[in-house]
């Protein structure tokens, strides 16, 4: 099944054109690290889906999806088109509505986290056949997506632009609540728990798959819609989390120190967590065809 006409469009218009589609600059998702980690964990792929990933995969990348995941905030300011792509705003309602809320500031419909994710995975499903598109962008685009919609202040209100216009201070340090989620708990968290080490804190989170999460992990692969994506879920997941997580108990130039940082740290691990493995599952579903509902993750 082909996107649907006004997606197609959308990838060849003019970048002049597509230059007035730009929302407000937001910040990035998850930031660097919070990416590559989504991809790492995202490692439980089947034999016929690794080596779909690694044929797409740039030589750049050095055969390691995770060094590509960043890739779509690199290219934020040439790819201007797709910086909604990024993120879905509800009107401050702590419910997440595809057609309400999926469109971008000129009220394009399916330009959003959720939109982008659903067309990306459409354009990979021609893997393997004769196609328009350019595979290997749909694949990056797709995996850095994933992580985004994961991360609870991409769904979150348009008033605030997802916490970018709420100024808090990460103990010390001046920031905006989206750059706190984005980018300040993890690194927090590697600073306190993992010796400065992304890795090491990789390991940790793939180490409770097998342990603290391994009964969720069947939850979390849960998808009615198994062609799509189940990313208007995610979404609504999202959304939740920034209701009772995020927003909750924050007000403007307010200081957020250990009480916020514990009680909200367990909801980065977690959205990182899923993030990662349901990448994976799309991923195998993309590439192995029917075959993957029945194939269950790995986790080991």
């Amino acid at each position: 099944m082909a996107p649907p006409p006004h997606r197609r469009a959308l990838l060849l218009l003019p970048l002049a054109f597509l230059l007035l589609l730009v929302a407000p600059p937001r910040a990035d998702a998850w930031g660097k690290e919070g990416h590559i980690m989504v991809c790492k964990i995202a490692e439980y792929l089947s034999e016929k889906a690794a080596a779909a990933v690694q044929a797409l995969l740039p030589e750049s990348a050095g055969g390691e999806l995770s060094t590509m995941c960043p890739w779509a905030d690199q290219v934020r300011w040439h790819y201007h088109w797709a910086s909604p792509l990024h993120y879905a705003n509800t009107p401050e309602v702590c419910n997440f509505k595809y057609s309400r809320d999926c469109h971008n500031s000129r009220g394009e419909k399916g330009m959003c986290v959720v939109g982008a994710i659903n067309n990306y995975t459409e354009q990979l499903y021609s893997y393997g056949k004769k196609t328009s598109y350019n595979l290997t962008e749909s694949l990056m685009f797709l995996a850095h997506f994933v992580g985004d919609v994961h991360q609870p202040l991409h769904v979150g209100y348009a008033e605030d632009e997802g916490g970018n216009t709420i100024v808090v201070h990460w103990y010390r340090r001046k920031t905006n609540l989206h750059h706190v989620w984005d980018v300040s708990i993890i690194d927090t968290a590697i600073k306190d728990f993992y010796n400065r080490s992304m890795d090491t804190m990789v390991e940790a989170l793939k180490m409770n798959l097998t342990g603290g999460w391994s009964d969720d992990i069947t939850h979390w692969e849960n998808c009615k819609n198994k062609r799509s994506t189940c990313a208007n879920d995610y979404a609504i997941e999202s959304i939740h989390y920034s209701c009772n997580y995020a927003y909750k108990d924050v007000e403007q130039d307010i200081t957020l120190g250990d009480d916020y940082f514990f009680t909200r740290y367990p909801v980065v691990e977690k959205r990182l967590a899923q993030a990662g493995i349901r990448l994976a599952l799309i991923l195998n579903r993309i590439f192995d065809g029917d075959e993957a509902d029945g194939i269950p993750l790995q986790v080991q």
